[in-house]
């Protein structure tokens, strides 16, 4: 088949990482688009029960995005049964379980407990249901737990390849160690304590001498209230280096120019 060209070197990432199911597909560029999301997640095992259009579908490489290796490793298979087989857990998306006692997650949980079945060695799979309908009851009963993801109840209609996208995402989540928020530096670092204390010296300095600190009353206040501003950020070190050039320019351009006119004053408890 064509289509195949320059894929990605995708493979499976960990052991016993869950197989994705895709029961009944009825578009091969869902197909396509649940491939690239696996990829996305690190997940690699496909498994097509009776795609409606018959497999392979040159369709499906075009919307993989590079997720090659996921479609040519993909098993194709009569039944669910026939699917999960050789699995010892089975998970099944499910919007309405109905009428059923069963051990139901949220995704995140789902996740979670895909992650600690892993670690023990078991092999997983989670069921998709086809576009249109959904997994049936029958589907349902292969599965040991049924799995909703929760979105906005007056609007949850998902796509397929959207809902294979939440999983993976989980599961990947699951595990990951990226922190939750951090400040990206490049090529500068954090300043010291000492480096933004010697930059609040300069700043100080510069406004004392050009009359913007002489009420000596408020001074003091001025001068914490100045200090806060720097101090509650994480102030780069190319950021100090820019700053002393400001204050070292503006200094150099009133010492060149003379003081600024008096109606043009700024009084200096309006300005901090």
């Amino acid at each position: 088949m064509t289509g195949r060209e320059g894929g990605a070197a995708i493979g499976p990432v960990g052991e016993h990482s869950p197989v994705v199911i895709l029961v009944r597909p009825q578009l091969a560029e869902n197909i396509g688009a649940a491939a690239r999301a696996m990829a996305n997640g690190g997940l690699f095992h496909l498994r097509l029960v009776a795609p409606r259009d018959g497999w392979p579908q040159e369709k499906a490489w075009r919307t993989a995005s590079g997720a090659d290796a996921i479609l040519e490793a993909a098993t194709l298979h009569p039944t669910v049964a026939d699917a999960v087989a050789d699995l010892q857990r089975v998970f099944a998306t499910c919007p309405r379980p109905r009428h059923v006692i069963v051990n139901t997650a949220t995704a995140r949980g789902a996740a979670g407990m895909l992650r600690g079945i892993a670690a023990r060695g078991l092999a997983s799979g989670i069921l998709f249901g086809p576009e249109r309908a959904g997994l049936t009851a029958e589907d349902l009963a292969h599965a040991d737990t049924l799995v909703r993801i929760p979105l906005n109840p007056a609007f949850n209609s998902m796509n397929l390849a959207q809902a294979v996208m939440v999983m993976a995402y989980e599961w990947w989540i699951a595990a990951d160690t990226t922190p939750p928020v951090r400040l990206v530096t490049n090529e500068t670092r954090i300043a010291t304590k000492d480096q933004l204390e010697n930059f609040l010296r300069h700043l100080v300095a510069e406004l004392d001498a050009c009359g913007f600190l002489r009420n000596q009353a408020k001074r003091p206040s001025m001068v914490r209230n100045i200090r806060h501003l720097f101090e509650r950020g994480e102030v780069t070190e190319q950021e100090l280096r820019t700053l002393h050039g400001i204050v070292t320019e503006l200094a150099r351009g009133r010492r060149v120019r003379g003081r600024i006119e008096p109606d043009m004053e700024v009084e200096p408890d309006e300005a901090v």
